[in-house]
């Protein structure tokens, strides 16, 4: 059984910061730049921390649940096509594209691709939901 509590915070804190703002939309549209600038930084940094624990629950699920090692040496597509063919993700082509952001974020800090990210946010933030409630309902 995996011990899933990081995971539940860490989707709870994503979809706290992304409700913040959406609360606040119209207001958020008339911010100074540098408010911008750390609204977004939050919504980016939830997401890389969100992102990296699905991917590895993903995969310790797997472990678990096929056999051990029958993770082992796969890429990360490979990993989301399985999880995908275990019914954990729904969307495959969605995890692939944040799979991408979140290498892009690695690498350097640039504004276009951290307001892409802010824009992907949102449907991971679902996303990372509905695999939060997958591997709830087969957690045993």
């Amino acid at each position: 059984m995996l011990d899933l509590t990081s995971l539940v915070e860490a989707v709870s804190a994503l979809e706290r910061t992304l409700r913040f703002i959406a609360e606040r939309k119209p207001a958020f549209t008339d911010l100074q730049i540098e408010e911008k600038d750390i609204y977004t930084s939050a919504v980016v940094q939830h997401f890389e921390f969100t992102y990296e624990l699905c991917w590895k629950f993903m995969r310790r699920w797997l472990e678990n649940n096929l056999s051990p090692g029958s993770t082992a040496g796969l890429t990360r597509k490979q990993l989301f096509r399985l999880a995908a063919e275990e019914r954990l993700i729904a969307d495959v082509e969605a995890w692939f594209r944040y799979h991408e952001l979140r290498n892009l974020t690695s690498h350097t800090y640039d504004s276009n691709i951290a307001a892409e990210i802010f824009d992907a946010a949102s449907p991971f933030s679902l996303a990372s939901r509905e695999l939060l409630t997958a591997l709830e309902a087969r957690n045993d």
